[in-house]
C-alpha cells in the first residue's frame, strides 16, 4: 500500500512508519522541517516537507495514497490553539477530497466528543467533526489517553519540591497511554478493511494520580512519594514559569478539570474504559527513572 503519514519523526509517527516500512509498504512522511528530510529517507520513505495548514501542500502529498495518518503538532503555532486546529482540520479535509484518499486514521484524544470544557482537546473535536462529515471515507479516530511521556514534565518539580502534583485529585483515575501502543493501533487501522466512521480507544493503563505517584516515585527510590493538588491558578502559574505560554497553560488548566470531573473521560468510561495497550504504568516508570 501507499501510505501518508504526518508527524515528522515524531513519537508516534516514527515508529508507525517503521512497522509500516518493515512490512514492504511505500511510506511518504510529512514533516514541516527541510532538515528532517535526510532522516527520513535513511528510514527509507519519502519526504514532503510543507504545512499541514497548507492544503494544496496536503493535496500533493495526499496524491495516490491508499490510505493517510493524520495528527496535529501539540502546539501548533504557539498561539490561538482551537482556531489553528480547526485550520488544519478544514486543510486536511480539503486535501482528503481533492486527493480522493479512500481511507484516513486520525489521532485524537479521550475527551473529544466534548466541544469543550476540556483544554486543548476542543480542537480535535473540531477535526473531528470536518472529518466525519466527508463522504466516500472510511474513518478511524484514534482517541488516545493522557501520554505517559507528559510525566516526564514533572521532573523538575520533583527535584525542586520533591513532589508531583496539577489542577486534579490524587484519587482521580487518569487514562494512560504509550506512544508505540498509538503507533501499533494506527498500523492496523491503516492496513484494516473497516468501513465508515469509527471510533477506537487506545489507552494503555487507567490508574488513580496517586497510584502514578508511588509507582514512579519508587522507580526513583522514593516511595511514599506525595501527589499534591494545586489550585488552577497554582497550575497556571507553574506552567507559566516553566515556560509555557498564557494561552495553553489556561487550555491545560481547564484539561484538569475536565480530567478531575470526568467530563473528559465520560464517554470512554460509559465505553467500559476499554484498556487495549501493551504498556503499563510499571513499565513506562522504567523509563521515567532513566530520564530522571
Amino acid at each position: 500500500m501507499k501510505i501518508t503519514v504526518t508527524g515528522s519523526l515524531g513519537n508516534i509517527s516514527k515508529p508507525l512508519a517503521q512497522k509500516l516500512l518493515a512490512l514492504g509498504h511505500d511510506i511518504t512522511i510529512i514533516s514541516s522541517q527541510a532538515d528532517r528530510k535526510a532522516e527520513i529517507e535513511a528510514l527509507g520513505a519519502k519526504a514532503a516537507v510543507g504545512s499541514v495548514t497548507n492544503a494544496e501542500f496536503l493535496e500533493s502529498a495526499f496524491a495516490g495514497a491508499d490510505a493517510v495518518y493524520v495528527m496535529i503538532p501539540p502546539n501548533l503555532g504557539g498561539s490561538h490553539f482551537i482556531e489553528n486546529a480547526a485550520r488544519a482540520g478544514e486543510a486536511y479535509a480539503s486535501a482528503i477530497t481533492a486527493a480522493s484518499v479512500k481511507r484516513v486514521v486520525m489521532l485524537s484524544s479521550i475527551g473529544a466528543d466534548k466541544p469543550d470544557g476540556n483544554g486543548p482537546i476542543a480542537g480535535l473535536y473540531k477535526i473531528e467533526e470536518q472529518l466525519s462529515r466527508l463522504e466516500g471515507v472510511d474513518l478511524v479516530i484514534l482517541r488516545a489517553g493522557y501520554f505517559y511521556f507528559n510525566l516526564f514534565g514533572n521532573i523538575s518539580l520533583i527535584k525542586g519540591m520533591g513532589i508531583m502534583g496539577s489542577n486534579t485529585s490524587a484519587n482521580n483515575s487518569v487514562p494512560l497511554v504509550h506512544p508505540s501502543d498509538i503507533a501499533d493501533a494506527a498500523a492496523e487501522e491503516l492496513l484494516g478493511s473497516s468501513t465508515g466512521k469509527n471510533i477506537r480507544y487506545v489507552v494503555s493503563d487507567w490508574r488513580k494520580w496517586s497510584e502514578v505517584a508511588a509507582v514512579l516515585g519508587s522507580s526513583i527510590g522514593k516511595p511514599d512519594f506525595p501527589w499534591v493538588q494545586f489550585t488552577d491558578e497554582q497550575a497556571k502559574q507553574g506552567m507559566i514559569q516553566a515556560g509555557l505560554g498564557d494561552e495553553l497553560a489556561s487550555l491545560y488548566v481547564e484539561m484538569g478539570n475536565g480530567l478531575r470531573d470526568d467530563h473528559i473521560s465520560e464517554d470512554f468510561i460509559k465505553r467500559g474504559r476499554p484498556v487495549t495497550g501493551k504498556t503499563k504504568l510499571e513499565t513506562f516508570a522504567e523509563d521515567f527513572s532513566k530520564n530522571f
